[in-house]
C-alpha cells in the first residue's frame, strides 16, 4: 500500500445514469466504508461541520466505533456537507489514485441524488434553486424584493423567511433592477495600444452577477477593455450549482448541455470563456465534464474556461497589463473562496491584486462557513457563523482597508462575522470581487 497525497488527486465520472448509483443499500455500504476511514484518520476535523458531526457520533456510540452508530444518523453528516471540495483537494490522503478511492464530497452528492430520486427535496428548497426564475421576477420589482428579504424587515420579512426556511439574521443577496446582460448592450471602447489587444472573451454572466451584482461584470468588462480584450456577455442559464447541492444531477446535465451548446459557436470563433463566480467556473471546468464525460461540447467548454482572476493574471504573465493602474496603498484582505481553491489554480485573486502598485495584500485560506444556500438556512446559519468566525477575526486583525472574496456570498458572510466581533477598531470595507479593485485603480489612474 502506498502513502496517500503523493500524486495529484483525480476524480471519476459521476455514474448518475446507472440505477445502482441510487441504490440505498449500496450507498449505505459505501458510507460505512468511507466514514470508517474518516473516523480512523480525522485529518479533516477542522474543515466543516460534517466531520465533527461524524466524529461525535462515533465517540458517543457504545463501542466508540462506527459499527455501533445508528445508520439513520448518517444523514446529519450528509446534510452538513457544503460540497466545498476542500477535504478532497487539500486534506484527504486517500483520494484517487490511492486504492482507498475516497471522494467524500461526491459520496455526499450521491446520497442527495438518492434523496432527490425519492422525492425528498423540500418544496421551499426547490424554489430557492430556481435562480433564473427568481432573478427575473425579483428584478422587475427589485426595490420591493430587497425590502421584503431584508433582515431589517420585521413585518412581512419573518413570514417570508420562515416559509422559505431561511434564518432571520442571514444577510440575503440583493437584486438589481437591471441585469448584466441588459447593461452590457453598449460595448466598451477597446484600448488598441494594450499589449493584450487581439484577445477575445465571452463573459459567462452567472445567475448571481446577472441578477444580483451586475457591477462586477461591468467592472470586468472595463478592465478587460483597458487591456485590449474584446468581450461579449452571454447568459443562457444557471450553471446548476444550486441544483447540484440538492442532488438534482439530471437537471444540472440539462443546463450543462444548453450552455455548452451556446458557447460552442463562441469558442469556434476564438473566444475564451470567463466565468465571473468561482463556483460557476468550477462547474464548467470540472463538475460538468464528470457529469457528461462523453459530451464534446462540454469538454471543449471546460478547456476554454477561465476564472476571471486567473484570466487577468494570464494576461499579465503572457502579454503584460496595460499601464495606468493608480497606486492603492490600502490594506487588502482577500479570502480565497473554497471553489476558487478547488480549481487548483493557485491564489490567483491575490496574484491579481498584487499587480496594483503599492498593494498590501493579505490572504485568508480558510472556509468562510457559508457554503451556498446552506449558510442561509435557519438550521445551519449559526453553525455557518461559527465556522466562519476565524476568518472574520483574521480580517479584523489585518486592519481597516478592504476585505473581499471571489465568492460573493462568502464576502457578505465575512462582513456579518465582522459585525459580530466586539471592539471599536475600524472595520474593513467590503468589496464584492477583487476585479473591482483593478477597475477603480484604472479609473483613478486615468
Amino acid at each position: 500500500m502506498r502513502e496517500g497525497s503523493l500524486e495529484a488527486p483525480t476524480r471519476h465520472p459521476i455514474a448518475w445514469q446507472d440505477p445502482a448509483f441510487y441504490d440505498p443499500t449500496l450507498i449505505e455500504k459505501e458510507l460505512e466504508r468511507v466514514f470508517d476511514i474518516c473516523h480512523t484518520c480525522r485529518r479533516c476535523f477542522s474543515l466543516c461541520d460534517s466531520f465533527p458531526r461524524l466524529f461525535d457520533l462515533v465517540d458517543s456510540s457504545p463501542t466508540q466505533e462506527l459499527d455501533s452508530v445508528d445508520r439513520k444518523d448518517f444523514k446529519s453528516v450528509v446534510d452538513a456537507c457544503t460540497l466545498c471540495d476542500m477535504c478532497f483537494m487539500t486534506k484527504c490522503p486517500y483520494v484517487p489514485p490511492h486504492e482507498f478511492n475516497l471522494d467524500f464530497p461526491h459520496l455526499m452528492l450521491r446520497y442527495r441524488a438518492m434523496e432527490a430520486k425519492q422525492g425528498k427535496v423540500a418544496f421551499a428548497d426547490k424554489q430557492l434553486a430556481a435562480t433564473d426564475r427568481n432573478g427575473k421576477l425579483a428584478g422587475l420589482v427589485a426595490p420591493v424584493a430587497n425590502w421584503v428579504t431584508s433582515r431589517d424587515n420585521k413585518t412581512i420579512g419573518p413570514i417570508v423567511r420562515s416559509a422559505a426556511g431561511l434564518h432571520p439574521d442571514a444577510e440575503l443577496p440583493k437584486y438589481s433592477s437591471q441585469s448584466l446582460v441588459n447593461l452590457s448592450a453598449e460595448t466598451p471602447v477597446l484600448n488598441r495600444e494594450a499589449p493584450a489587444f487581439g484577445r477575445k472573451a465571452v463573459l459567462y454572466a452567472t445567475c448571481f452577477d446577472n441578477y444580483n451584482s451586475p457591477d462586477v461584470g461591468m467592472d470586468t468588462r472595463a478592465v478587460l477593455a483597458r487591456n485590449g480584450v474584446e468581450t461579449e456577455v452571454v447568459y443562457p442559464r444557471c450553471c446548476g450549482m444550486p441544483l447540484l447541492e440538492q442532488g438534482r444531477i439530471a437537471d444540472v446535465a440539462h443546463n450543462a448541455r444548453e450552455v455548452a451548446l451556446v458557447m460552442k459557436d463562441w469558442i469556434a470563433k476564438g473566444y475564451d470563456v470567463i466565468a465571473l463566480v468561482p463556483s460557476c467556473a468550477l462547474m464548467l471546468k470540472f463538475e460538468w465534464p464528470l457529469i457528461l464525460p462523453d459530451d464534446p461540447d462540454v469538454a471543449a467548454l471546460s478547456k476554454a474556461t477561465f476564472d476571471i482572476s486567473e484570466y487577468v493574471v494570464d494576461i499579465a504573465r503572457k502579454e503584460g497589463l496595460a499601464p495606468g493602474l493608480a497606486p492603492t496603498p490600502a490594506t487588502m484582505t482577500v479570502h480565497m473562496a473554497c471553489h476558487a481553491r478547488a480549481q487548483n489554480m493557485g491564489q490567483k485573486a491575490a496574484e491579481m491584486l498584487r499587480l496594483v502598485p503599492e498593494a498590501s495584500v493579505k490572504v485568508i485560506e480558510r472556509c468562510s462557513g457559508h457554503g451556498g444556500s446552506w449558510g442561509f438556512k435557519k438550521e445551519y446559519f449559526d453553525v455557518a457563523m461559527k465556522v466562519g468566525r476565524p476568518v472574520a477575526r483574521q480580517a479584523a486583525q489585518n486592519g481597516a482597508g478592504f476585505v473581499m472574496s471571489e465568492c460573493p456570498l462568502a464576502g457578505v458572510h465575512i462582513q456579518q462575522g465582522l459585525e459580530r466581533l466586539s471592539g471599536d477598531q475600524p472595520k474593513p470595507t467590503l468589496v464584492t470581487h477583487p476585479i473591482q479593485i483593478l477597475a477603480r485603480a484604472y479609473q483613478d489612474g486615468a
